[in-house]
Formats: C-alpha cells, structure tokens, sequence
C-alpha cells in the first residue's frame, strides 16, 4: 500500500508539473514572448552553422564591438551604442520557462535556463546549468546515440570538510572544462549559505556553519571554474537559510550578524573571485526582497565590496520587474512574459530610467563578451570524464572525516566484511533537486571494498538481493523533478539476531551503513531524520553486541548530507566514518580510507551537537521539517499583514545573532557531539615553535607540525583569535585561518606560515554603521579543532 502512494504522488507531481509547465511554455512562447530584432533594421540574421552567431558590417569588416583586440570596455560600449531600447530590455531577462523545465529546443538539454541572444548584432545566446556538484544536463539527447553525462563531485559539505583550497580549485577546473566542453557558459554555483541550522534541506549545497571557512572554499571553486573560461553564479545571495517557504520567508537578521555571519563569505568570494555573476536569493531580508534591495545589490555588493559582474534572480525570484532591475538585479532568470512587458511599458512611462537599463545591459554585454560562445568556440561534447572522476575520488577521500576509531581502522583489505543495511550496496552520490546530476555511473560500498581486495560476505548479500527482490518497486528511484517532492527511501532489512551471528561466524568485520538525503524545496525533520530510526538504533545495537562476542569489529559509514544525532549510539561501533555524499566514485573513495590507502584528513566544517535543541537557532527554525509551496512564485507574493504572519514561515527572526554554530556552542560552554574542526587521523602530529607577529596592518604567524606517528597523513592547522575581556559582546574564538599540509611521512615535518589582516578583528560598529577594531590584547590558538588548542600566542592591537 505504501509502495502504491508513493507511485501514485509521483505521478500527481509530474502531472502537476507538466500541466503547468505547457501553460507557461505556451504562455511564453505564443503570446509574443521574444521578439525577431533583425527585422527591425531589414538585415537577415546572421548565424554561422547554427551556433555562434556573427555580424559584419556593410563593408565586410568588424565592428568595434566584433574586435576581441579591443579592450572589453571599448568594445560594451560600441554595442551599447548599436542596441534598441527593446534589444537592451529583452537582454534583461531569459528565455522563459520552457528553458527553466526542459521544454522546446534547447542546444544543452536540461540546462535552467539561457542569456537570450541579440541577433541583429550578431550576440550569441548563453546557456545556464545547475551545477553544486556537477552539471545537471540530460545525459541523452533525440536523434543522437551519443551519451552527454556528467561527473557528479562530492557534495559542497565534503569539499569542505578537505579544508584545502589547492583541491577544492582543481574541483572547479573540472566542473569548468566539463561545462565548456558541453556548451554551458554559466554554472549555477557553488551555494554559499551559512549552515545557519542543521535541519536546512540545501545544507548540503552549502559549505559550513563559518563564514571564513565558507568564503574561502567557495573562492577556490569559483577561481577554478573561471580559469577554464566558464561563469560562476555564487548563491544565494543572501540569508536564504531554510527552505520552508523560501519564496516568501522574510529573514529578520541584524546588521551586524547580516555583515559578519551571512554576508561575509560573499564579501571574502567577491574580494579573492570576482565571480562573473552572483544570484539573488528568494527571501526578504528585513522586509525586502532580496532581487529588490538596492542596500544589498547596489550599496553593499557593488559600491562596498567592488563587485563588477551580473547579478541574477533566482528562478521567478521577486515581485517587481522594475523595482529588481533599478536595485541592481541585472538578469531576470527564466523570464516571463509579463515581466517582458512590465519592464517594456515602464521604459515608455518614463518610470524606468535609461541609465539604469543601460548600467545592467553593459553587464551582461561583459558576461556575453567573456563567454567562448562570443569567441566563436564549438562545444566539443566529449570532456575527460575519465580524468575527472579520478579528481573526484581524491576530493571525496580527502573530504571524509573520521569521528571514531577504537583500534578498527583501517581494515586488512584481505579480509572478509558482512555489509548491513541498504546504503552499503547503494551509495547516495549527492543530494536532490539542483544539486543532482545525471552521471554515467555511481559506484557503490560493496563495489569499491571488491576493487580493493576485501571479499563482501556471500550471505549478507544473498538476504540483501532477496530483500530488493520481495520491493522491487519500492527501489525505483524517482527521477528528474520528481525526487524534489518524492524521497527515495526504500523499506530498511530487518535483520534477526541469528543471521547476524551467521556474519559473525562466516566475516571478519561488520560494515554498516547509515543513509539520509535532502534537497531543494523541503527542510529535515527532527523525528526519523535528525534522530536515528528504531531500526538503525537496533542495528548498530545488535550487530555491536553480537560482533563484539566474537571478537570482531564494527565499522559504520555516515552516507549523509548533514548533521544528524550520533551522540546518544557513538559508543557502542569501534569506528564511525563521516563519508558524507562523494559523488560518483563514493565507494572508491570510502574503501581507500577504510583500507588505509589514503589516510583520513578531513576536519568537521560544522558542530554535530548532543541535541537539535542545543543550537541557538533552535527556536527559529521551522518546526518539524517544512517545504516550499510551488505556487508561490505565482501567487501569493505580497507581503501578509502583521497579524496575518506565522513565524518562521513568512518570518525568521535570526535572534541568535553573531552565535551561529560553535561561536553559540563555545560561548555558552555547552557539550558537543563533534566539535567544529574535528577529525582524526591514521597518524599522530605535533605541534612547536609558534610564533606571532604584528607588521603594519598584517598579522603574521608560523609554526613546524611534525608527523609523530607510523603511517603517512596530512594534518589541518586552525587558527582562532580571541579577545579576553572584550567590552563588546563577541564570540569565545573565531577561525581567521588554515592551512592544510601536504602528505607528511612519519617523522616528517612542514612549516606553517600565515597572515591575515588586521581589518579581520573589525566587528560591525552598528551604532556608527562602520566596521570597528576594538584595541587590546589578542589570543591567537592554533588548534587541530575549535576545542583542541595546541598552541597560543598574542599581539597586541592599539
């Protein structure tokens, strides 16, 4: 019966969504949504192979604007100059929905959407792809037999987790020549959201609960996204901490945690990236939306900051057309009709003034002008996935953390291991919605153990094989669109006692596996999802005690998006391997920890809590796990009256201010799970010789970490500051820096050195609106985690 509802919303949803999606495509399409500009001036349009588009003058000679010569500036401003009023304002926003779902022709199926073109000038049309962890393109395509995969990366938690930028950047060189190769001009990514709450639906998406950490990460991948020729869309731009009703959700958030938590990533990207463009998220922010706010596009992101590229709306992201183009949101994104004529009547009006028209289209003529597209490169259709999946297998090992090890890890790859539970034969690669992607292949634990030499135990197969046959329709997994409203959650195997001791006596270790997965559109749950079911708090149980009887060892996986519970059952496996979602080659990547051919670096970029209900955000975060209405990028987009409003789903007060994860944890001295930056290690490392100094405006620091122990390992080096005795209210600590070394052999040791700016101690001044360093003695702590400190020194700010 369950099987036949979940079947049955399925098919609802992909109705719905098709019945909507037709209107809209013939909405957009049939009532004059584009328009033919190469009639306006008699010229044929010009289009060379059906691709790039090109334009000679009557003389047969370039253009000014045609001259790539010419510095880019030079050449906006000549097509500025050529371009109608109605050529400017169709270049303000997409080609509508039928891009956004797949509908129509498209050159990259599955794409989200395009820059349409401007063919009188010869200006070609750009194509933009999702693509967190990987671009989500159709992998197959009518009247070809070729196949158009993509590589699916580790998810952006994991890339985090490897806290070395150097590997995060060769991730975005991948995902770069990936794109290009496939003719997508645009990756929609990386999200850089604050883990804000564990319960986040996109958390996965999204870097840490540390707006360094974050910023750092997320310039790596879009400096190496861009060195291939290919754009970046930072998202989403800004506080969009939840999911349940993103589309309306008004972020109440003070101005100093606005700039020091929520912000700051974004500022640190734009500073170290000036990424192409950057998204605008869903949500209010004090009131107004974000694709609407003139302080957050104009005054804080282009005048504070020096942004020079595109901003973008999220996909039917704000209200008002024009109110979004004048705040600073240059591109529209998919693109209605009736955004089409709002902007075009109030152009007439008088109510839309040129020069902010004129602002956006020059900004989008840079994106264009940047593009290979404008170049006139052909997508080639075939990248190096081969080289690209080795890429992802380092960054996912490089990602996993290791929470426990009692003497467990790593296994004798000669060995024989019983695997418990379905995530131990079906690895989750990644996340839902659009930080899915269609891959070619997605290796699984059973698969990667078997390459590595470990032998999977004959009879835990045979039960898990029967087990998929007696549901085989319940292991269908949904597809598409489909997944964002329908989770796959197969019926768990309920093992009896006596077929555990059958493993015990016939392997020599228990692998067991622990699943959950999120996505775009619906936020976790405490109950069934936070919190361990019955069945997996029994299995760990069970197969514990009866391994542990004979002598043998239990090892859990974590294959997870985010936080969940693991305080209350940590005791009882000897070692817990955080996996998290490693993409394609996850089960490659947890077999070379599991056997020791790499040893585990990664270091926790959040606090895994005792409780949910430890967390300051607790009481302001949507209650038992919310969605988004889909229906409210149509309706309902005005704000409720006051007494209309029902918390944490038309508002969020962000009341816990700066205290967002251990800076809450540290300063109220409460327990933790696993504190931020925590991760073990095959190896032992010390730490010596710190020294701190204060030159100018830089502080600078240095020290030796030497590999004491047996095997070969690379060891993340945290620095925190703290100010004793400070007259404002601030965190315990805050991460200014790491460093993550290369592989040290035993006995090998590597120099440390770093700086940071002094300007990095300023906290918002919200009473002068500046940023203020408040003099005194700091407490630098160099640590292996926020709660491990190894050394400390001290400079003195006057």
């Amino acid at each position: 019966m369950r099987t036949f509802f979940k079947i049955l919303l399925g098919l609802l949803v992909v109705v719905v969504l098709a019945v909507a999606g037709f209107g809209y495509y013939f909405y957009s399409t049939y009532l004059g949504f584009e328009g033919d500009y190469a009639e306006a001036d008699n010229l044929p349009t010009p289009n060379i192979d059906g691709y790039r588009y090109t334009d000679r003058n009557r003389n047969g000679e370039l253009d000014p604007y045609e001259d790539d010569r010419l510095p880019l500036a030079e050449r906006v401003d000549d097509a500025l100059g050529r371009m109608t009023p109605e050529e400017k304002i169709h270049l303000l926003k997409g080609s509508g929905l039928a891009s956004a779902v797949g509908f129509g022709e498209s050159r990259v199926p599955g794409a989200a959407g395009t820059i349409v073109p401007t063919p009188r000038l010869g200006l070609p049309e750009l194509v933009l792809s999702d693509g967190p962890a990987g671009l989500r393109i159709e992998p197959t395509r009518e009247g070809t037999g070729q196949t158009f995969y993509a590589t699916a990366f580790p998810i952006g938690t994991l890339l985090a987790s490897t806290w070395n930028t150097d590997l995060v950047r060769q991730v975005g060189e991948a995902m770069g020549e990936e794109a290009r190769a496939y003719g997508v001009d645009v990756i929609l990514g990386p999200g850089v959201n604050i883990h804000r709450h564990p319960l986040c639906g996109r958390n996965f998406e999204y870097y840490s609960e540390d707006p360094l950490l974050t910023g750092k990460i997320g310039a790596a991948m879009v400096n190496g996204i861009e060195a291939r020729g290919v754009g970046s869309s930072v998202k989403h731009y800004v506080a969009n901490n939840q999911e349940t009703e993103r589309f309306v959700n008004d972020s109440r958030v003070s101005e100093r945690a606005l700039r020091e938590i929520y912000l700051r990533p974004f500022e640190i990207i734009v500073k170290e990236a000036q990424p192409w463009t950057i998204m605008s998220s869903y949500n209010r922010v004090n009131g107004t939306y974000v694709s609407e706010s003139p302080y957050l596009l104009t005054e804080v992101l282009r005048d504070d900051w020096g942004f020079t590229g595109v901003v973008m709306s999220d996909w039917f992201g704000g209200d008002d057309a024009v109110a979004q183009v004048s705040a600073g949101n240059d591109l529209l994104q998919p693109g209605t009709k009736s955004q089409w004529n709002r902007l075009r009547q109030a152009a007439e009006e008088g109510g839309f003034p040129p020069e902010k028209i004129d602002a956006s289209v020059r900004r989008i003529l840079e994106l264009i002008f940047q593009s290979s597209k404008m170049k006139g490169e052909v997508p080639t259709n075939d990248p190096d996935l081969e080289r690209h999946a080795t890429v992802t297998r380092q960054a996912a090992a490089e990602g996993m953390v290791l929470l426990k090890n009692e003497g467990a890890l790593p296994l004798r790859s000669s060995i024989n291991v019983a695997l418990l539970g379905n995530g131990s034969y079906d690895l989750l690669a990644g996340g839902t919605g659009s930080g899915d992607v269609n891959e070619a292949y997605s290796v699984s634990l059973a698969d990667g153990l078997q390459g590595a030499g470990f032998t999977t135990n004959a009879s835990a197969e045979r039960i898990y094989a029967a087990h998929v046959a007696a549901h085989a329709a319940e292991f269908v997994k949904p597809v598409a669109m489909q997944a964002m409203f329908v989770p796959y959650d197969p019926p768990p195997v309920i093992y009896a006692d006596s077929t555990l001791e059958l493993f015990a006596l016939t392997a020599d270790a228990a692998i067991l596996t622990i699943q959950r997965n999120s996505g775009e559109g619906g936020d976790r749950r405490e109950t069934d999802d936070f919190l361990l079911r019955d069945w997996e708090r029994n299995l760990i149980t069970n197969a514990s005690r009866i391994f542990h009887a004979a002598g043998k060892p239990v090892v859990v996986v974590m294959n997870v998006g985010g936080v969940i519970e693991i305080s209350s059952w940590k005791d009882e496996p000897d070692a817990i391997l955080l996996a998290w979602q490693g993409g394609q080659e996850g089960g490659n990547a947890v077999a070379d920890i599991l056997s020791g051919a790499v040893s585990p670096s990664g270091k926790l970029p959040m606090t895994f809590p005792l409780n949910l209900a430890d967390h300051a955000s607790a009481a302001n975060f949507p209650e038992g796990g919310g969605s988004m209405n889909p229906l409210d990028f149509l309706f309902n987009r005005k704000l409720k009256p006051a007494g209309d409003q029902i918390r944490n789903i038309d508002y969020t007060d962000y009341a816990e201010g700066i205290h967002v994860g251990y800076r809450h944890f540290d300063a109220e001295e409460l327990d933790v799970a696993y504190p931020f930056g925590y991760g073990l290690s095959y190896t032992d490392f010390r730490y010596a010789n710190l020294t701190t100094s204060l030159v100018g405006d830089t502080i600078t620091y240095s020290l030796t970490v030497t590999n004491t122990g047996t095997r070969p390992g690379k060891e993340v080096v945290q620095l925190y500051s703290a100010l004793p005795g400070s007259k404002i209210e601030r965190p315990v600590r805050e991460l200014r820096g790491f460093f993550k070394t290369a592989e040290l052999a035993p006995g090998a040791s590597a120099d440390v050195t770093g700086s940071f700016p002094v300007a990095d101690l300023a906290y918002w001044n919200e009473e002068t609106g500046k940023w203020t360093v408040e003099p005194g003695s700091y407490r630098l702590e160099v640590g292996r985690s926020s709660r491990d400190i190894r050394l400390t020194g001290e400079v003195t700010v006057e």
